[in-house]
């Protein structure tokens, strides 16, 4: 018999939740979304739980949701929709989860592991820590709620990341505030176990933590500001190529990496994290419901996984091909209302 993809159990005053699908980096099926939703609905209302842990097995935390077979359902079947349905409430509970919900991050966290991850009370992230949001080199968008947290990072890192899929190690997260806390990842077990007898977070978190730089923010944050500030997907690269001096090679690099993207996902992406810091998170969330029932509607998501995971040719072909050839009403499209209504939330 299989092993389960996720396992829950109680430790001392702790509900602790273990990803445990590490061949698959730990993306996050539909049956983990429900489970994962299930327990924390019960530990909600259950004052023996104090506090939620959430950790994994093998060399990522998650790498995202099993978008693989999402596509292989075939568009227009209804599981699309109820997977990312599920998982977006899920992300709003989470958010609104009134314990101290604590991740313990090492290897990539991606995608839907950001959104059962970052939106909790306490991030902390080991060595090998690698944060992404890489949707827009599948053809679609950073979802799971992300442009609330992406739209608040300073100095417009969260728009770079959105549009340039950029990778950042713990000492970017912590930064960026993606990350709360670094920590040796050879002292999870200790933390849980330290964690699963008190109520107070913090102070055990502070017995564990070490100092950790940025690796590449920090002195790239003015030129990010001014970078991605203001203007259109084409403005951005525009004034990537201009750069000069020191600041040449990560411009053109950074330039490189955004021409590869989906043109119709950049200028979603765009709008939707300037968007964003408007909206409250449950805001955010209906707004990614309506731009994930346009792209499954769509070409790019499709193809961007065929390309990314099926074939792996890592050679998508977008329709349309060039930014100047996306169409404003198409885009217009992506953020309005679908027929069949918002997405309810808890």
């Amino acid at each position: 018999m299989a092993e389960p993809e996720i396992l829950f159990e109680r430790q001392g005053h702790a509900g602790l939740i273990t990803l445990n699908r590490p061949g698959a980096l730990n993306a996050l099926s539909h049956g983990m979304v429900t489970a994962l939703s299930d327990a924390l609905r019960q530990w909600r209302d259950d004052p023996s739980i104090r506090l939620v842990i959430v950790r994994a097995v093998g060399r990522a935390f998650c790498a995202g949701g099993d978008v693989r077979t999402v596509i292989e359902a075939g568009q227009g079947d209804p599981v699309q929709k109820s997977f990312f349905e599920a998982e977006y409430r899920l992300n709003a509970a989470i958010k609104a989860f009134p314990k101290p919900y604590i991740a313990l991050v090492d290897g990539y966290v991606m995608g839907g592991g950001a959104g059962i991850s970052v939106h909790g009370s306490h991030r902390v992230f080991g060595e090998k820590a690698v944060f992404s949001m890489p949707e827009t080199g599948i053809g679609f968008f950073p979802d799971v709620g992300s442009s609330f947290f992406l739209s608040r990072m300073p100095s417009q890192i969260g728009l770079y990341c959105a549009l340039a899929a950029v990778r950042l190690a713990r000492g970017d997260a912590l930064h960026a505030g993606i990350a709360t806390h670094a920590a040796p990842a050879a002292a999870f077990d200790a933390i849980v176990a330290s964690l699963a007898e008190t109520d107070d977070v913090d102070a055990v978190l502070a017995g564990f933590i070490e100092p950790v730089a940025p690796e590449t923010l920090g002195t790239l944050d003015a030129a990010i500001e001014v970078v991605f500030a203001t203007g259109s997907v084409e403005s951005i690269l525009a004034r990537l190529d201009g750069l000069e001096g020191a600041l040449a090679e990560w411009g053109g690099r950074t330039a490189a990496a955004i021409r590869t993207k989906s043109p119709t996902s950049l200028r979603v992406a765009l709008r939707q994290i300037r968007a964003a810091r408007d909206l409250e998170f449950e805001d955010c969330i209906r707004l990614d419901w309506r731009i994930a029932c346009a792209m499954l509607d769509g070409h790019d998501f499709y193809e961007g996984v065929r390309a990314a995971l099926i074939d792996k040719d890592q050679s998508p072909r977008w329709n349309p091909g060039t930014l100047d050839a996306v169409d404003p009403r198409a885009i217009e499209g992506h953020f309005v209302a679908p027929l069949d209504g918002d997405i309810p939330l808890p």
